[in-house]
This record gives C-alpha cells, sequence and structure tokens, in this order.
C-alpha cells in the first residue's frame, strides 16, 4: 500500500520508522537487485550497517548464510527455503515471518523476537535462542537438535515441557536440546529433569 507523505497517516508512517534502518549485506549484483525487489533499501555513504527494515521482504530461497542481520527487522517477511545457515539474527524481529522448511543451523538468534514466525520444517541445528521469544511460533516438524536456548527463552506452550525434557543444563542459566530431530518427536535419550 503506497502512502502519500502529505496525509496524516504518511506522517505517521514516517515517524514511525525506526531510527537505523540499515544493514550491510555483501552480494552478488545479482542478488543485491533480488533483495532491493524485494524490499530492502541500499544504504547511503555513512549509514549504521545494522537495523535493515525488510518487513514483508520476500526473500523466499534466498542464499544468506553467514549474512549479519543483526537488528534486521524482518516482521512478515517470506523466507521460505531460505538458507541462513550460520547468520546471525541477534536481536532480529521476524515477528510473522515465514520460515518454512527455512535453513537456520549454527544460526544466532539470541535475543530474537520469533512470536507467531511459521518454522514448520525449518532446521534449527545447533541454532542458538538464548533469550529468544517464541511465543506462538509454530515449530511443527522443526528440527532442534542441539539448540540453545536459556532460561529466558520462550518457546511456545504446547512445546515449553518437551523442550525442558529433552534439554541438558550447560551453565549459566543455558540449556542444550538432545533427542532426535523435531519438536513433537519421541525422545531417543532418556529425559533430563530441568529444575
Amino acid at each position: 500500500m503506497k502512502v502519500r507523505p502529505d496525509t496524516l497517516l504518511g506522517r505517521l508512517a514516517v515517524a514511525a520508522r525506526p531510527p537505523r534502518p540499515w544493514l550491510r549485506i555483501e552480494a552478488s549484483n545479482w542478488w543485491t537487485r533480488v533483495l532491493l525487489a524485494g524490499g530492502a533499501q541500499s544504504r547511503p555513504t555513512g549509514a549504521d550497517p545494522t537495523g535493515a527494515n525488510l518487513t514483508h521482504a520476500d526473500l523466499t530461497f534466498a542464499d544468506l548464510r553467514g549474512a549479519n542481520l543483526t537488528f534486521a527487522i524482518l516482521t512478515f517477511a517470506w523466507l521460505t527455503r531460505a538458507d541462513l545457515r550460520g547468520a546471525n539474527l541477534r536481536d532480529a524481529n521476524l515477528r510473522g515471518a515465514d520460515l518454512t522448511f527455512a535453513d537456520l543451523a549454527d544460526a544466532n538468534l539470541t535475543h530474537a523476537n520469533l512470536t507467531h514466525a511459521n518454522l514448520t520444517d525449518a532446521d534449527l541445528t545447533d541454532a542458538d535462542l538464548t533469550d529468544a521469544d517464541l511465543t506462538d511460533a509454530d515449530l511443527t516438524d522443526a528440527i532442534l537438535v542441539n539448540v540453545m536456548w536459556s532460561e529466558r527463552t520462550r518457546w511456545p506452550a504446547a512445546v515449553a515441557a518437551v523442550m525442558r525434557q529433552r534439554s541438558v543444563p550447560v551453565g549459566g542459566g543455558r540449556y542444550r536440546v538432545q533427542g532426535s530431530g523435531n519438536s513433537g518427536a519421541e525422545l531417543s535419550v532418556p529425559p533430563v529433569p530441568v529444575s
């Protein structure tokens, strides 16, 4: 939806923009064109590179391996089958994002907002979910082997107890998920009570 800047809604939209909407991504010319077509904005010289606003961006099948997406705003973005292996999504806002079949292995999702995100069939092997908020996220058939999380990580109500049973403490209020691949799977290791 286009909004004219001289209207009340337009002025509100401008006022609501975050003060640091930029993120530095080094990509080939082809991927740069794809990201810009999906809603990304190129940064002006001297801009702060963190916090790109990619709200509603279509990044389906995007190769973002190792990308620095710290503080990125990816609310309601389409990241279906995106390759985010090793990506830094620390403090990213992924509220309502579609991460179906996304590869998030080794991704840093510390402090990430994943509320209402669709993580169906996503691979989160070895991902760091320390202090992440997954309230009402869909983790159907998500692969959660060796995921790190903390006492402040908020799991969806349907899987919170299972995640506690499948996890072992590693110190400092952090835990590592063990067991077979997905969030609803039978435990392949005995559950370890977490107090």
